[in-house]
C-alpha cells in the first residue's frame, strides 16, 4: 500500500476544510474516497463540490461498512466522537479524531480501552502540537535546562466569535448538542498544550460565565487558577468575546522564563538558579543576573496537514504520530475539572469524581434548548 484510502465522517466546517486539503494534494499519502453526513444540506454540498468518484453516505455506519476506506477522519459534534471512533475501530479501520476527544472523561476512557485492544492506528487532531514555537517550549521545559516550573500564565482571548457563528448550527453552544463552550470548542488545543508542556495540574479553581457576551447557554468567558504537583501555580484566562484578544503564554522557571506571544518565543536565562540566589544574595534588593538568549526552531508549522501526514505515515511506515488518540484524555480532564469547580463553587482535585461530573452535565442537558437555525459553514483556515 502506497496510499491510505480515507473517508471523512462529518463534512461541516472542519470536515469540509480537511476534504479540500486532501483534494488539493496537500497530504499525498491520503486519498479521499468517501464522505458521510446525516445532514442533507452537507451531502448536497458534497455532490456539488467533490469529484464524482467520491462516495457519499447518509451516515457513518454505512461508510464504515462500505469497504471504500482504510481509515476515517471523524469530524462530527463532540458527543459523537467516542461512539463513532469505537465503531470504526471495531470495523477494523484506522481512526483520526477531531478534538476534543469527547465531552466527558468516562466516555473517552471507554474509547481508549477499545483502542488499546485494537491493532489499528488511533490519532487525535491536536494540530497545535505541530507549531514550532510550542514544540520548542515543550523541548526546553522537558529538558530541565531551566529547572522546575514556578508559575504558568496563559491569557488566550483571541478566540473571538460572533453571534452568527453560534447561530450557524443547531448543536452549537448548547449543553445537549456541544456539551460546552469555549473550553470544549476552542480551548482543547490550549489545554492540551498546557498539560503537554507543563504537566497536568493537581488542583483547579475555575469561574465560568455562561452567555456573558453572546446569546448562548454555555460559557464564553473563563478564569481559572491551577496548582501543580511541585507547588507551581498557574492562571488560565479565555474568552470568545474579546476584540482585540490576547494570546500570551508565560512559563516562569527556576533558571529562566519563556514567553510566547504574537507567534514569537522569547527566552530569558538566569546565570544561577533563582532559588539558590534568593538564599545566598547579600542585598535585599539584589536581582539575579541573566540575559535574553536566542533559541533555534525548525520554523515549521504544518498544523492539520502535519497531523494527517503523520497519521498516514504511521499506517504506511510505522512512524511517530503528532498525538496518540489516548492523549486526548488529558486536556479533557482539565476542562471537566474546570466545569466541576465552577458548578460546585470550590477547588477541585485531579483526579475528581467523574460520575458526579456526568450527573451534573446531564442535568444541564435536560434543560438545554434545541435551536432551529439555518445551517451555515465558515472557513476555519487559521482559526484552529
Amino acid at each position: 500500500m502506497d496510499k491510505v484510502r480515507i473517508g471523512i465522517i462529518g463534512i461541516g466546517n472542519m470536515g469540509s476544510g480537511h476534504a479540500e486539503k486532501l483534494l488539493a494534494g496537500e497530504v499525498p499519502e491520503l486519498e479521499l474516497t468517501a464522505v458521510a453526513d446525516i445532514r442533507e444540506c452537507r451531502r448536497k454540498w458534497a455532490e456539488d463540490k467533490l469529484p464524482s468518484g467520491i462516495r457519499i453516505f447518509d451516515n457513518a455506519s454505512e461508510l464504515m461498512r462500505s469497504k471504500q476506506c482504510d481509515a476515517v477522519l471523524v469530524a462530527v459534534p463532540h458527543y459523537a466522537h467516542p461512539p463513532i471512533v469505537i465503531e470504526a475501530l471495531k470495523n477494523n479501520l484506522h481512526v483520526l479524531c477531531e478534538k476534543p476527544a469527547g465531552v466527558y472523561t468516562s466516555q473517552v476512557r471507554e474509547m481508549n480501552r477499545v483502542a488499546g485492544e485494537s491493532d489499528r492506528v488511533f490519532a487525535i487532531m491536536l494540530n497545535q502540537r505541530t507549531n514550532h514555537i510550542y514544540r520548542k517550549m515543550h523541548e526546553l521545559v522537558k529538558s530541565n535546562k531551566f529547572g522546575q516550573i514556578k508559575r504558568v500564565n496563559w491569557i488566550i482571548t483571541d478566540w473571538y466569535r460572533t453571534q452568527a457563528y453560534y447561530n450557524s448550527g443547531g448543536w452549537r453552544a448548547t449543553w445537549e448538542g456541544e456539551g460546552g463552550g469555549v473550553l470544549l470548542n476552542q480551548c482543547p488545543h490550549n489545554l492540551d498544550l498546557l498539560q503537554w508542556i507543563c504537566g497536568l495540574p493537581v488542583k483547579v479553581r475555575a469561574f465560568c460565565h455562561y452567555g456573558k457576551w453572546h446569546d448562548i447557554e454555555v460559557e464564553d468567558d473563563v478564569t481559572a487558577y491551577f496548582e501543580f504537583e511541585n507547588g507551581a501555580t498557574g492562571v488560565f484566562v479565555t474568552s470568545t468575546g474579546d476584540a482585540p484578544g490576547t494570546n500570551r503564554f508565560e512559563i516562569d522557571l527556576e533558571k529562566g522564563k519563556l514567553v510566547c506571544e504574537n507567534g514569537e518565543l522569547s527566552v530569558y536565562q538566569l546565570e544561577v538558579n533563582e532559588r539558590e540566589f534568593c538564599y545566598t544574595a547579600d542585598g535585599g534588593f539584589d536581582q539575579p543576573a541573566g540575559k535574553y538568549i536566542e533559541v533555534e526552531t525548525d520554523g515549521e508549522n504544518p498544523q492539520h496537514v502535519g497531523v494527517m501526514r503523520a497519521f498516514a505515515n504511521r499506517i504506511l511506515n510505522g512512524t511517530q504520530l503528532v498525538a496518540e488518540g489516548r492523549e486526548g484524555l488529558n486536556g479533557l480532564l482539565l476542562s471537566n475539572a474546570m466545569y466541576l469547580s465552577d458548578w460546585l463553587g470550590k477547588e477541585i482535585e485531579i483526579p475528581f469524581d467523574e460520575d458526579l461530573f456526568l450527573t451534573l452535565l446531564n442535568d444541564k442537558r435536560k434543560t438545554s434548548v434545541k435551536k432551529t437555525v439555518e445551517e451555515k459553514t465558515f472557513s476555519t483556515e487559521g482559526t484552529y
